[in-house]
């Protein structure tokens, strides 16, 4: 018996939404990231994959540091801004600072909404197809907010993205 399942495999598993802060020569920037994962407990480290052709990518190669943001439920509307809008096109910090969403974290603009975030220092970077995969320790951490994580699951649900 075949079994009719509509999702790809790769897309079957729910995964959370991050966001990344970066800063820049020209300006700071934030994307989503969906590809980001802990792969080691001691050091704490994760893998995190940007997208190629990206103000983040040069931002995060620029510096070699950047915090990655754990995203609440609460800030799925912001996916059309950090996600589908281009940071080499507009200045997303500008945008969300007029908004009053952000904060200061160790020198970076984070999302004050954002239920935690982490420090992460690039130690290792390999070519991963359309994105670039960083290998990065964990510097610091900060739980800021209770709360629900944004899943991609969600913004399917809300038709911000299709999976």
């Amino acid at each position: 018996m075949s079994v009719q399942i509509k999702k790809k495999p790769w897309n079957r598993v729910d995964l959370p939404v991050y966001s990344i802060s970066s800063k820049g020569a020209e300006f700071d920037n934030m994307n989503i990231i969906t590809y980001a994962t802990a792969v080691s407990m001691k050091p704490k480290r994760f893998i995190c994959a940007v997208y190629k052709n990206t103000k983040t990518l040069e931002n995060v190669r620029l510096n070699g540091t950047f915090v990655l943001q754990i995203l609440s439920v609460t800030q799925y509307a912001l996916v059309r801004l950090l996600g589908k809008q281009s940071g080499n096109k507009i200045n997303k910090i500008e945008k969300l600072s007029k908004r009053n969403l952000l904060t200061q974290w160790k020198g970076f603009n984070v999302l004050k909404e954002a239920l935690a975030v982490m420090e992460m220092k690039v130690i290792h970077e390999t070519d991963g197809g359309d994105h670039v995969c960083f290998l990065c320790d964990v510097v610091a951490y900060k739980n800021l907010n209770d709360g629900k994580e944004l899943t991609l699951n969600i913004l399917s649900e809300k038709k911000i993205i299709s999976i």
